[in-house]
């Protein structure tokens, strides 16, 4: 007995110590404080369509991750504070593959000032030209020129730079476009030029070509000109863009959403009202019903709230009105269990099974189903998070890690705390079976009667 209390007192400590952690992070400058969401800091979110529709299927999502630097890089450029740059594509066995983008701008709610910030990003790739013969209606063959993606585009753009020159296509002074590829481009650049010497590789951006020159030789080092007919305006322009982060695939703004600060404020109060409100009528009916092991129960749940918080914390998770939602339903997972083990540890004490040992055996038995109902709950969370929405993953990941939590509080802590009040033996069984709702309705072993 004396192991529980003791192991017990470190559940209590550590409890305490979590919830002081939670308590004195509250306040939005701390380091630890909680990262919201845009349905409750208020912002902007603008969601973004790839189209992968030229690129294989094996680099789709090497081109998805390398999209979400660039715009990372780009939108922190404008100062936006905390932005959130996800990416996110259908699964495996959708009919149609879709690879999105989602931009979240914490603090900016005005849609078209949240549009501007973020810019039309150039896509720029490389191109060798084709020719292929084509027979008319009336017999005359005709070259059709057309153009062949080589692989090289702007995810493999390390920098972009202006200079002024000539060259055997460019009159005197007029500006031209330096690209420096980073080492895989260099590689990439260096062997499209090496075996293609006497073509035309085209410089397209944004699906237009600007420039057309001519491989004369293989180009080692990486570097590259784009030599259009640019005004100073236009070159200058273009690096600055370039320099932002040229885009590996091209993408069309799919939808935007924009959420006010007062409307997220309402959002946190309301979500905070209902979740304290919802628990404090948990914890009511638990002692009103179970008495003290009710009251353990609840002891019990509040450290769980107090380690949930705090691994949100610590991480930290974007809390979102969806993953105040999925944590409260996770209260109800943990208070499930602990009404399992109650009522099992009812049944044992009915049988005239002395406190501790009907304590040892309810929670035996109860743990089958509790950890079935918890699997069963986790599998529909990862479902639920692979395939989801980002609206979706919140409620899943606060879900699920509540979840893993409440498997914690109800089968360690609760056990731990009962065990160390409870007494030794059938002393006291009778005190114990009040507390826990029994009045009358078990038969008391001879021994204690005599």
């Amino acid at each position: 007995m004396n192991r529980y209390r003791i192991v017990a007192a470190v559940v209590l400590s550590v409890s305490i110590v979590l919830g002081w952690f939670v308590w004195s992070t509250r306040t939005p400058d701390s380091p630890y404080a909680f990262k919201l969401g845009l349905d409750l800091a208020g912002g902007t979110e603008l969601v973004y369509k790839a189209d992968m529709s030229h690129t294989a299927p094996n680099e789709r999502t090497d081109s998805l991750s390398a999209l979400r630097g660039v715009i990372d890089r780009r939108v922190n450029l404008f100062g936006v504070a905390e932005p959130l740059v996800q990416t996110e594509h259908s699964s495996a066995v959708a009919k149609e593959q879709e690879y999105r983008l989602i931009v979240d701008l914490p603090g900016v709610t005005n849609i078209k000032a949240a549009v501007d910030a973020l810019g039309k990003t150039p896509v720029l790739d490389f191109r060798l030209a084709t020719t292929t013969l084509v027979t008319g209606a009336t017999g005359s063959t005709t070259r059709q020129v057309g153009f062949i993606s080589t692989g090289l585009t702007g995810r493999y753009l390390q920098k972009a730079s202006l200079q002024f020159g000539s060259s055997e296509s460019n009159a005197l002074g007029q500006p031209v476009v330096l690209l420096k590829f980073n080492k895989a481009g260099a590689k990439l650049f260096e062997k499209i030029t090496k075996n293609n010497i006497g073509h035309t590789l085209a410089i397209f951006l944004d699906g237009q070509p600007i420039s057309t020159p001519t491989i004369k030789e293989a180009i080692p080092g990486g570097t590259a000109s784009i030599s259009g007919n640019f005004t100073v305006k236009k070159a200058r322009d273009l690096v600055q863009n370039l320099n932002f982060g040229a885009l590996p695939v091209p993408i069309k703004l799919q939808s935007s959403s924009s959420v006010g600060p007062t409307l997220g404020a309402a959002a946190i109060h309301d979500g905070l009202k209902a979740g304290i409100i919802g628990f404090a009528i948990v914890v009511l009916f638990m002692i009103l019903w179970y008495r003290l092991p009710g009251l353990i129960a609840s002891i019990a749940l509040s450290g769980y709230l107090a380690l949930v918080l705090s691994v949100m914390k610590i991480i930290p998770i974007t809390l979102t009105v969806s993953g105040i939602a999925g944590l409260i339903l996770s209260v109800g997972m943990a208070v499930d269990a602990n009404v399992l083990i109650f009522e099992r540890i009812k049944e044992e004490l009915r049988k005239g099974e002395g406190a501790r040992e009907a304590t040892h055996i309810g929670f035996a038995r109860a743990w089958p189903a509790i950890r079935d109902g918890h699997v069963t709950m986790l599998i529909s969370s990862i479902v639920l998070f692979w395939m989801g929405t980002s609206i979706v993953q919140g409620f899943a990941l606060t879900f699920a890690l509540g979840v893993l939590a409440s498997l914690i509080s109800a089968v360690s802590a609760s056990r731990v705390l009962l065990l160390a009040v409870l007494p030794e033996g059938n002393k006291g069984v009778w005190s114990f079976l009040t507390n826990c709702g029994l009045h009358g309705r078990v038969s008391i072993p001879d021994s204690e009667n005599k």
